[in-house]
């Protein structure tokens, strides 16, 4: 019978999914957690592996004899060293576009927080503020209708088409900087870069991280943005020169931010942006929503399954 671990498992299933369709393949070890100096004890008699977060360098790789497959949950893999897993005829495959529409829902949800703040009025309102109003409504920050204003896209892809049609659906004009559309979207308007950061009312990250699009987000392209505008990060976080842009809140270079994923994860407590001026941040959860992460599971076994059959899906290298 097949040894198949699961390194990090309460990532994708803290314990609301079923692994009863992965146990059917194998003989299953599952570990919430692994610290790097467990990997290979944990590995040692593994032939397929599973792991979201856990490293899987050339060292490591080399010392796991048994290793066959390294099925990456997620859709990103650069925590394997691919080049080295096909050296030893080891199988590393991912997980494509499981979370399109959660991601996009999340960047919607960072939107409407920063033009509507419902969070902070509720809390104002839960607090009493709204009891000793002499009106029957009040406001704390200005309230911004989403109609008419210019969203830009950078990276046309999946999510960032996705991201296009939900914007359009509320009286928004897309334009976007990016020609490798995956998903065609009627009605947007291509643009350069400096362009979209110049003329957006919101500029909304989806493109992937590499050695152009590193700090893609510095100081010299903050300063074409409007003051009035936001900026959205659900993709990856080194897109963004995090003091850069927490000087642009500070001074009030740009309106606010809205953040999923950071440089460092989770962040060390002395990150600029967690105290910069209206800059809202989540723990990069646009990714987990119970049915984003249902997909994920099911894409996970799929891809074992075509490995057993000889057949691989999904493969990285």
């Amino acid at each position: 019978m097949t040894d198949i671990v699961v390194l990090d498992g309460a990532t994708m299933n803290p314990g609301d999914l079923n692994w009863a369709r992965l146990e059917e393949l194998g003989a299953c070890t599952f570990y919430d957690r692994t610290p790097d100096d467990k990997v290979i004890e944990r590995c040692d008699e593994a032939e397929i592996v599973i792991t979201n977060k856990v490293v899987f360098s050339k060292s490591i790789i080399a010392r796991l004899a048994r290793l066959k497959y390294i099925g990456v949950s997620a859709t990103g893999y650069n925590i394997v060293d691919i080049n080295a897993a096909k050296k030893a005829g080891v199988v590393v495959t991912n997980v494509p576009a499981y979370s399109t529409m959660s991601v996009a829902q999340m960047v919607l949800a960072h939107i409407l927080n920063l033009t509507q703040h419902v969070a902070q009025h509720s809390d104002s309102a839960c607090s009493g503020a709204w009891a000793a109003c002499p009106d029957f409504s009040y406001w704390d920050f200005p309230l911004i209708e989403l109609d008419g204003l210019t969203l830009g896209i950078v990276g046309l892809g999946r999510i960032g088409s996705a991201v296009a049609k939900i914007a359009l659906a509320f009286g928004m004009k897309v334009i976007y900087s990016d020609h490798s559309q995956l998903a065609f979207v009627e009605n947007l308007i291509h643009v350069d870069q400096e362009t979209l950061f110049s003329q957006s009312d919101i500029v909304t990250l989806h493109c992937p991280l590499t050695p152009e699009t590193e700090h893609l987000v510095n100081a010299e392209m903050l300063a074409h943005m409007k003051s009035s505008a936001f900026l959205i990060n659900t993709s990856r976080g080194l897109l963004v020169d995090e003091p850069a842009l927490a000087e642009a809140l500070n001074s009030g270079r740009i309106a606010g931010a809205g953040l999923d994923v950071l440089t460092s994860e989770p962040p060390a407590a002395d990150n600029p942006l967690l105290s910069a001026a209206n800059c809202f941040i989540t723990p990069h959860i646009a990714w987990a929503t119970k049915s984003a992460r249902q997909r994920l599971l099911h894409v996970v076994i799929e891809n074992i399954k075509a490995f057993l059959t000889g057949e691989p899906q999904n493969v990285v290298n």
